[in-house]
């Protein structure tokens, strides 16, 4: 299944890497901006969860500038980060550097619809705001599941809709107007925050991303919704 929201000349694989890759200096900025620290809390929040059973090696798809990576390392052992942005990943191995965390978080270039890993790698995987921007999102899901060890949980935070009046009627305008406004002001991109809310409209969200995971070798699968439907967190466990 392939999440296209908009269309321009190349992949879509390649227009998200030239775009993360261009806004990557004000990324940071943007997301504690955009949503007041509440973006930090939702990664806090998954962080517990991984920690809620033993995990010696954990794989963070779409790391971006590692921050789950960094809030994760003192609760696993080992974090590998990956992402197709190599301007992002410059940015995180800075802020793990200077963390003193060089020794347990490996940040590394590769696609999440061709993880440079063999299977059952992982006891957990994690990723953040990053799967509407796969390419191929259910083979993207598959990869992710084929590097967890049986057993092992996947655990998706990523952007919702909410359903309910007035939240409804303010995240639309928040997103599709104010948000790309900012965003092109502050990022001197003209699509980033364009691509954004549109991403997020076309992203298969609860049951329809729930129905996805089990297809993938997803077991157990739940979602729970975050600050009014703002976003949602997955959680999906493969069989053993």
């Amino acid at each position: 299944m392939k999440v296209t929201p908009y269309s321009t000349d190349g992949s879509k694989r390649e227009q998200v890497e030239h775009m993360f890759d261009a806004i990557s200096p004000k990324y940071d900025l943007l997301n504690r901006l955009f949503s007041l620290g509440i973006d930090q809390g939702w990664r806090r929040k998954v962080v517990r969860s991984v920690g809620q059973e033993p995990v010696q090696h954990l794989l963070d798809v779409a790391t971006g500038t590692a921050d789950l990576a960094i809030m994760a390392a003192p609760e696993v052992e080992r974090v590998t980060g990956i992402d197709i942005s190599e301007g992002m990943l410059e940015h995180g191995r800075l802020k793990v550097k200077k963390r003193g965390l060089d020794k347990r978080i490996t940040l590394t270039q590769a696609d999440s619809t061709a993880l440079p890993f063999p299977d059952a790698t992982f006891d957990a995987v994690t990723v953040a705001f990053g799967v509407r921007n796969f390419e191929d999102l259910e083979k993207g899901l598959a990869e992710m599941f084929r590097v967890l060890k049986p057993n092992g949980r996947l655990f998706v935070l990523e952007f919702s809709k909410p359903q309910h009046t007035p939240m409804r009627q303010l995240f639309r305008f928040y997103f599709h107007r104010v948000m790309p406004l900012i965003g092109r002001t502050v990022s001197k991109d003209s699509a980033a925050y364009t691509y954004l809310p549109k991403s997020v409209d076309a992203f298969p969200e609860g049951p329809e991303f729930l129905q996805l995971l089990e297809r993938a070798g997803g077991g157990s699968c739940n979602a729970t919704s975050l600050t009014g439907g703002i976003a949602a967190l997955y959680i999906a466990r493969k069989a053993a």
